[in-house]
């Protein structure tokens, strides 16, 4: 397992950007897929964006095009940027390992996008 720390969040208007971290208590380097999710009050955690640890990205429909993914396993972190921000894309936002590891669940970090 890994302690996960998430970090970056804010609050910013319709059409701005944001970068989130995700910081590693260990390396994340034999952990083949890591990802960012998301979650609102009343709703699941879903899966926003995936990437492997040969680069590979997969990203959610809802973010596609506007949210990239990114590791640096020398640092043992998972960013997050995320542009052209719409109000429905606030949420605590979490990282994991995909699938997740259920004892591995940071505080997350919120984003608010006001309109």
């Amino acid at each position: 397992q890994v302690q996960l720390v998430e970090s970056g969040g804010g609050l910013v208007q319709a059409g701005g950007s944001l970068r989130i971290s995700c910081a590693a208590s260990r390396s994340i380097l034999s952990i083949y897929a890591m990802g960012w999710y998301r979650q609102t009050p009343g709703k699941q955690r879903e899966l926003v964006a995936r990437v492997t640890t040969g680069g590979s990205t997969t990203y959610a429909d809802s973010v596609k095009g506007r949210f990239t993914i990114s590791r640096d396993n020398a640092k043992n972190t998972v960013y997050l940027q995320m542009n052209s921000l719409k109000p429905e894309d606030t949420a605590v936002y979490y990282c994991n390992a995909v699938p997740e590891w259920g004892s591995s669940w940071g505080q997350g970090t919120q984003v608010t996008v006001s309109s």
